[in-house]
């Protein structure tokens, strides 16, 4: 387990910003590993990572926030301080397609993604299997539109009894409700496929076949109450030709999920992305 800690900061650009947190850094014993930083230059704001060694660092939690809130409020900066060993608590929403659900319990236990995983939740009872060999709990809560609220207070009772920070919805084919989405802001992470052109509906895999798409993808995003357009974290792409069938694409798109959605949840759990006006900055 590393013993870093990790700066997350986006400002107004202006100059002095890098050399003030290097040197404040410096200061205080600070082994910089990683420095990142990105301009966008049409809206003039200054975003950065940068990730430090513990080992000789003199500062705790306390006293860092206390001694770099003035360096922030001289650049009106927005920031976040988080520190590498701290194992978030995950969920996974998941309905009947378990593809994802089954990568990401294989990047779990293969040390790729750094969390806990208290419990898997579904509106279906296929996932319990799976779950049950991974060893995780598994609760099925069935979704009823009749009764969709006393749904979620149960699923929030569960995640709150857990002590879940983020929810990943891997293939998870319920609409969360706002006032759901409003506890967890940022912190939903959702994939789904990104067809060019675009195909909506139930079937858009056979959509797609029945247009002849030379181009399929996957897009992973954090939710928010516009359906699908929060902001994206990753995308990826791979051609296809008159030569697949419908189960090729339905193959291929899934292959393209499990690392799309992947990605983003490694990167969200690493502390690597930032967001501002619907989009991010996802620091290398």
């Amino acid at each position: 387990m590393r013993n870093t800690a990790i700066l997350l900061v986006d400002c107004p650009d202006r100059k002095g910003i890098v050399a003030t947190v290097a040197d404040f850094l410096y200061s205080h014993g600070a082994n910089i590993l990683h420095a990142d930083q990105h301009q966008d230059n049409e809206i003039q704001m200054f975003f950065t990572r940068i990730e430090w060694a513990l080992d000789e660092f003199d500062l705790d939690e306390a006293a860092f926030r206390e001694q770099f809130q003035p360096i922030a409020d001289g650049f009106h900066m927005h920031w976040r301080l988080e520190y590498s060993s701290a194992s978030m608590g995950v969920a996974i929403f998941v309905s009947r397609e378990l593809h994802c659900l089954a990568d990401l319990f294989y990047r779990h236990g293969a040390g790729e993604l750094r969390c806990r995983l208290p419990l898997i939740i579904s509106n279906h009872p296929d996932g319990r299997p799976l779950s049950e060999f991974h060893g995780i709990p598994f609760h099925h809560i069935p979704i009823d539109p009749a009764h969709k609220r006393e749904a979620e207070d149960g699923q929030l009772r569960l995640l709150e009894d857990s002590g879940v920070s983020v929810i990943v919805l891997a293939r998870y084919m319920q609409i969360l409700s706002p006032e759901f989405v409003a506890r967890y802001p940022g912190r939903i992470i959702n994939v789904h496929h990104s067809f060019l052109p675009a195909f909506s509906g139930a079937r858009p895999y056979h959509a797609a076949y029945q247009r002849g798409v030379k181009l399929i993808g996957a897009t992973s995003h954090y939710v928010t109450d516009a359906l699908d357009e929060g902001p994206i974290i990753e995308q990826d792409v791979t051609r296809v030709s008159h030569r697949c069938e419908l189960e090729d694409l339905i193959e291929k798109g899934r292959d393209l999920e499990r690392v799309v959605l992947s990605r983003a949840v490694r990167w969200h759990l690493e502390h690597r992305i930032l967001c501002y006006a619907n989009k991010t900055v996802v620091f290398d």
